[in-house]
């Protein structure tokens, strides 16, 4: 597929303050593509960079061929972006809103009704055309908003955690709009903090303290795990975490639940594996080598990039 969107070399500071380092990735037409990363990574200066309401201090941005500098009014035309915290009017209903930004957007009146009607449809927003947008749950604000952003129809659409704080019921029909826009070939750039949605993207990027750690489909993002990670089952996980940060070839240890998963630099043998269950002060049920998931992968990345 081509690439729709490019990202070469993009650095920001805010004063000394480094927000991104050096990223350069790219996105293809019609993906769905996730940047995850926790809290102060550089997701949200991407973002707002490439919508053109951050100045472009280093490196290049294009988005279908229109340079972030230069094609500001080409750009926003294309584009559809709904930040974390959507300004929707609480004091207008969900159709004033979404005309109020069919007349932002310059829709044409003869071209409006068919619009509206269709969001309603995709959105199940119709029910609750003339309801107050202060009234509507968290889920249905979030549709409302992705509604008002999709109102000129965008090629792109850029949203940045759109789900944070909305019942996962809410959260899995959002997911599934997103899924249904992209089968209709809009190219979408979400960020989100969990992983279970990053693994309906069609590629994801971790990123961390402004730099790109790993790029991969999320099937494949494990091959960026490395060690040999095992499973540790046990009734008391948090009190065998500084018995295995004591052994000179652990790399690594998280808590999952009531388990632990621990990494080590090389796999081990069957006869170290005995020992370190016999070995243990608190009783180990099972010691067993598994394959590491996203999230694995993503702590050890992040964990290896700040020491």
């Amino acid at each position: 597929m081509p690439e729709l969107i490019t990202i070469s070399n993009f650095s920001k500071h805010y004063g000394t303050i480094r927000a991104v380092d050096h990223l350069s990735l790219a996105i293809n037409t019609g993906e769905l593509f996730g940047l995850i990363g926790p809290d102060g990574a550089g997701k949200t200066t991407c973002m707002r960079t490439l919508c053109t309401l951050l100045t472009l201090e280093a490196g290049e941005m294009r988005l279908a061929g229109y340079d972030v500098r230069r094609d500001v009014t080409q750009i926003r035309s294309i584009l559809g972006y709904m930040p974390q915290r959507f300004s929707l009017y609480p004091d207008l209903s969900v159709a004033e809103n979404l005309r109020f930004f069919a007349d932002l957007f310059g829709v044409p009146a003869a071209e409006r009704e068919q619009r509206l009607q269709q969001l309603y449809h995709f959105s199940k927003l119709a029910p609750f055309q003339h309801r107050l947008a202060r009234q509507l749950s968290g889920g249905m604000k979030q549709k409302l908003a992705l509604s008002c952003t999709l109102i000129h129809r965008p090629q792109i659409l850029v949203l940045d955690e759109p789900t944070t704080g909305v019942d996962p019921v809410s959260r899995r029909e959002f997911w599934e709009i997103l899924q249904q826009l992209r089968a209709e070939g809009v190219t979408i750039l979400v960020s989100t903090p969990y992983m279970d949605e990053a693994l309906l993207c069609n590629r994801v990027a971790f990123m961390h303290r402004g730099r790109l750690l790993a790029l991969d489909e999320p099937a494949l993002i494990n091959r960026h795990f490395p060690d040999a990670l095992y499973e540790v089952v046990t009734a008391a996980p948090q009190l065998l975490m500084p018995y295995f940060k004591r052994a000179p070839d652990c790399q690594s240890v998280q808590i999952f639940g009531d388990r632990l998963h621990v990494s080590f630099a090389a796999p081990l043998a069957a006869g170290r594996i005995a020992e370190i269950i016999a070995a243990a002060p608190h009783p180990i049920t099972h010691m067993h080598p598994i394959a590491p998931g996203m999230e694995d992968t993503f702590m050890v990345l992040m964990k290896n990039d700040e020491s």
